[in-house]
């Protein structure tokens, strides 16, 4: 399934396909705002489509490409596993507790997860 807009919880989302290029920095993340610019107010995103450096939080990969949806104010959520990587990084379970009281990055089990809370 090619990356798609769908409506979820009532909101417009850019579901990406998890079969779709890898996400490994700022320019990636540019093109995935440009597709959703045909009328997405959310991007989500499966974790195993990120680069594993995005999960490295010393490699700032992760802070540019949630910036670039900040600056284009598109919501972004990660969704998938990444108990592993939360395991191994304590500076990313802090990331993640932080991001998820706010909403403009969420890191989410599943589109289920997703839909209760855009809705």
């Amino acid at each position: 399934m090619p990356d798609q807009i769908v409506e979820r919880g009532g909101v417009p989302v850019l579901v990406c396909d998890a079969d779709g290029a890898p996400v490994a920095g700022p320019q990636d993340a540019l093109d995935l705002i440009g597709a959703a610019y045909a009328g997405a107010e959310v991007v989500a995103i499966p974790a195993e489509r990120l680069d594993a450096s995005f999960y490295r939080l010393s490699t700032g990969v992760a802070g540019e490409i949630m910036q670039k949806f900040v600056n284009y104010r598109l919501r972004l959520a990660i969704v998938g596993d990444i108990s592993a990587h939360v395991a191994a990084s304590g500076a990313l379970r802090d990331l993640v507790y932080e991001t998820n009281k706010g909403d403009q990055v969420w890191f989410v089990n599943d589109l289920q997860e997703l839909d209760g809370r855009l809705s």
